[in-house]
């Protein structure tokens, strides 16, 4: 009975860890935009110095509705400092905006936002996108340096993901 006992603690602190780091792991959906390069693109490909950022540029989730480019996470304001010497990319009156999913969940809209103002929405009704997902988006009057917030909602959690991409718009 002894011995079954030990044995028993053994594989039991053998598969401890295991079920630690599973119960801690990030979930697996997760995306950005990557072209233009949004901040955390810039981040990830070494364009601009960032903190943790850099290995995790799909993680930028937050609630929904919220306006700031970290998603409220603390751990990427870096994000929202809009003096910290964002490539900026020249764009037309209109743009395509390329998001990459490291994994997909089912999307409810993905909106497209300057100086507050929603300029572009697509309603995915519930799909689940596969590994990129592209939206043409148009940018009416604005001309000039803007940033935009792009906004991934998410169809079955209450979070969404963002990412913000500065442009400058020729017309």
């Amino acid at each position: 009975m002894r011995s079954k006992r030990k044995l028993a603690a053994v594989v039991g602190a053998g598969i401890a860890p295991v079920l630690v780091l599973t119960a801690v792991s990030p979930a697996g959906a997760h995306g950005y935009v990557s072209t233009p390069p949004s901040r955390q693109a810039q981040c990830a490909a070494g364009t601009v110095s960032c903190g943790a950022i850099t290995h995790e540029p799909q993680s930028v989730e937050g609630p929904k509705g919220l306006t700031s480019c970290s998603g409220g996470n603390a751990g990427f304001a870096e994000l929202d400092d809009d003096s910290k010497g964002w490539q900026v990319t020249d764009v037309g009156s209109t743009q395509e905006f390329s998001w990459k999913l490291t994994a997909a969940h089912r999307t409810n809209t993905w909106q497209y936002f300057v100086d507050g103002n929603k300029i572009a929405e697509v309603d995915d009704g519930g799909a689940q996108p596969g590994s990129t997902v592209t939206h043409k988006v148009d940018f009416g009057g604005l001309t000039g340096k803007k940033k935009v917030l792009a906004v991934w909602n998410i169809a079955d959690t209450a979070n969404a993901f963002y990412a913000c991409i500065d442009v400058n718009i020729k017309g």
